[in-house]
């Protein structure tokens, strides 16, 4: 499990992550720190604007989902001393609360530590929680558990130097088996395990796939190798980040994902510039001790009294639905529906006590929203359900059309443009009174966001929504984008769906009926996806476009999901994409920041950390100095680059080397304690140099930059 913090050592990390969240919420409050400066601190600590003013949305950070009972009781207390007493589980395995004050983040994040739950790098521009399948480690199609290798991969980059200052996220994931059930085809990294026999030995490694995502320009992941081996998945993961960090977009947002930068320069390019990244690390390999890995204790087996299914029908179909047979024989996993991931604090709870008693004391959060119960024997499950059966976690269908993923939408989402959870319940609604029998079925699936950005993973879904609107006559009434045909066949080749139509959302489950009336009336029954392929984006287009005339409106069309009032649009702007001003002195002032941090980590004997600080700390400070000049700042390539031609060149600025020569040394440089110190030293001087630049042109005077000037 994660470690646990002791608030009392102040040398714990997690400890003075806290502290500092506290001093500077106060230094914020006193107007000594900029607003937009601090807004890009506090996503890193997890802590996202919400649409209601005065009010936040805290995310943790829980690798692939594993929290114990002991956590999920911590939570829930966290829940309710602090926020609704609602605890939101998300679709990349973490729970976030919503209607946070910002003054009680600190707090949360302190009792939170204590369990070992941490909130660093929930949101913002660095590696993202590492999601993996639920059933890793009892899926019987697994060549080996992932859990170990997820978790080293998270120990490792969390507070990692490369991944603090990056254009945009980065979101790894690892999936059992072949049949991808963790979506890496969409991921920046994507991992499924994979044996290789070398000289009568089996190795461990991975296949791996790279520059995936979904959002409003979704890609599939391209194949960088189908083996790696497991020792060398951090180094090619360290130097990828590198090369996007150094390559990757970041004026306009939208370009700035990985998947981008992969598309520009094509696969073999990258990889090369990974390749030539690779020969500066530290160490080429990492080895990871999955032997060593902790897993969830067996649960001693203890003498219950038999009970009978209190609602044998729905027993029946929670067996069906919900329970598989564990790849340890004799033992049993069983999948809980939350719906809309929301589950109250005296709920969560109740179902840690049910867990501790029942099941292994290791709960994973599944990537749609619910929760996986492992090693329950089979006496178990008739007094298991009724233990969930009472407290209303016994509904079958997880992963059905009926178990529909949605983000909260325009319930707290300063982005969304619609509501996402009043539609998904009104599905789920259609799904279960009209349709039944799919309710025990797990070849369909529904996702909705409530907006392009793809939160509820509406583009890998075989029935997605995305929120939307239609203009009529000066009015606004609410929208959904139809798109049909993502997600994971049944051999495990991901799918990114198809763009259809767009309709207005009270005539969704009109949409929904008809797509699934004529799928269900095909003379011989195929997968969904072989159906939208087949039938073709046309035919669903004309067969929906009756749906979305605007010449018959009522005024009910007017009036969104979960409101009473005529739909009102209201869109904020996302944090991770803002815009904002600054002051070149700020900016400068980072690079000598960064500088102090290269100097602290080489006292510590952090080589790596050490020169990647003073990698930024030179960037950094060209990149002031380039805005003090109008010079427009884009990718850390154009800036070490464009500082040669503007400051070097011209002899604005006097140096031993050329600008590249200077920067780029740590490209060919593996660390060590010379080089460090040399590396360090020659950025004092050189920051110096820009300081005094900076002094003698401008004097007392400053000047603001708009933010997509500086980002990069």
């Amino acid at each position: 499990m994660t470690k646990k913090t002791n608030l009392s050592n102040t040398s714990d990390p997690a400890v003075i992550d806290i502290v500092e969240l506290k001093k500077n919420i106060h230094l914020f409050h006193q107007g000594k720190y900029d607003e937009d400066r601090f807004k890009h601190y506090r996503l890193t600590r997890g802590v996202y604007g919400q649409r209601q003013l005065g009010v936040h949305m805290f995310r943790t950070k829980i690798p692939f989902g594993r929290i114990s009972t002991e956590q999920l009781i911590r939570l829930a207390d966290v829940s309710e001393k602090y926020t609704n007493g609602n605890l939101h589980l998300t679709t990349r395995q973490n729970i976030q609360y919503h209607y946070v004050k910002l003054d009680d983040s600190p707090g949360i994040w302190a009792e939170l530590s204590e369990v070992g739950v941490t909130a660093r790098e929930a949101c913002g521009n660095t590696v993202r929680n590492l999601t993996a399948s639920a059933n890793a480690g009892i899926d019987p199609d697994e060549l080996f558990d992932v859990s170990p290798y997820v978790h080293a991969v998270y120990e490792y980059f969390l507070r990692n130097p490369i991944c603090q200052d990056m254009g945009r996220k980065i979101k790894p994931a690892f999936s059992s088996s072949d049949k991808d059930s963790a979506f890496t085809y969409f991921h920046d990294f994507g991992f499924i395990p994979r044996i290789q026999k070398i000289e009568e030995q089996e190795i461990r490694g991975f296949k791996l796939v790279i520059g995936g995502g979904l959002g409003a320009q979704a890609m599939v992941a391209q194949t960088a190798f189908e083996f790696i081996p497991a020792n060398e998945i951090i180094p090619f993961m360290e130097a990828t980040i590198r090369v996007f960090d150094r390559y990757g977009e970041r004026e306009k947002r939208f370009k700035a994902r990985m998947k981008f930068l992969l598309k520009k320069i094509g696969l073999e390019a990258f990889l090369n510039l990974v390749k030539e990244e690779r020969k500066s690390l530290p160490t080429q390999t990492i080895e990871i001790e999955a032997q060593l890995w902790e897993g969830p204790s067996i649960p001693e087996k203890i003498n219950i009294e038999a009970e009978a299914p209190l609602n044998q029908i729905q027993y029946e179909n929670w067996l069906l639905a919900n329970v598989f047979e564990q790849k340890q024989k004799g033992f049993f996993a069983a999948q809980l529906k939350i719906q809309l991931g929301d589950i109250d604090a005296p709920n969560a709870r109740a179902l840690a006590r049910i867990a501790k008693k029942y099941a292994a004391d290791d709960l994973r959060i599944t990537v749609n929203q619910g929760i996986l119960l492992r090693f329950i024997r089979p006496e178990y499950l008739p007094v298991l359900f009724n233990r969930l059966y009472e407290i209303g976690l016994a509904d079958p269908g997880f992963n059905s059309l009926a178990d529909i993923t949605a983000c909260p939408g325009t319930d707290t989402c300063n982005l969304a443009v619609t509501n996402s959870t009043g539609l998904a319940l009104a599905l789920e609604e259609v799904v279960r009174n009209e349709y039944p029998h799919l309710v025990t079925s797990s070849s369909l699936n529904i996702k909705i966001s409530g907006c392009m950005n793809a939160c509820g993973q509406h583009m890998a879904a075989n029935i997605g929504f995305h929120g939307s609107s239609i203009k009529k006559e000066g009015k606004v009434l609410p929208a959904m984008q139809v798109v049909l045909g993502g997600g994971v066949d049944p051999e495990g080749k991901g799918f990114i769906a198809e763009k259809v139509i767009k309709l207005p959302t009270k005539r969704i489950p009109d949409a929904l009926r008809m797509v699934l009336d004529d799928y269900e009336n095909l003379e011989t029954p195929i997968y969904f996806n072989d159906y939208v392929q087949q039938k073709g984006k046309r035919f669903f287009y004309d067969f929906l476009k009756p749906l979305a005339a605007t010449d018959n409106l009522l005024d009910l069309d007017f009036i969104d999901w979960g409101n009473e009032q005529a739909y009102h649009q209201a869109i904020g702007v996302g944090e991770c994409a803002g815009v904002a001003l600054d002051l070149v002195s700020i900016i400068l002032e980072d690079a000598r920041e960064k500088l102090e941090l290269s100097a602290l980590a080489l006292a510590k004997n952090a080589l790596g950390d050490s020169v990647y600080h003073t990698y930024s700390a030179l960037v950094i400070g060209a990149k002031g100095l380039l805005l003090s000049e109008d010079v427009r700042c884009n990718t850390h390539k154009g800036i070490i680059d464009d500082f040669q031609t503007h400051f070097v060149d011209t002899e604005k600025i006097s140096i031993a080397k050329t600008f590249p020569d200077l920067v780029l040394q740590m490209k060919k440089n593996q660390p060590n304690v010379e080089f460090a110190k040399a590396f360090g030293q020659e950025a004092q001087s050189f920051l110096e140099r820009v300081f005094d630049y900076r002094n003698s042109t401008l004097g007392d005077q400053d000047k603001l930059v708009v933010g997509s000037y500086y980002k990069a």
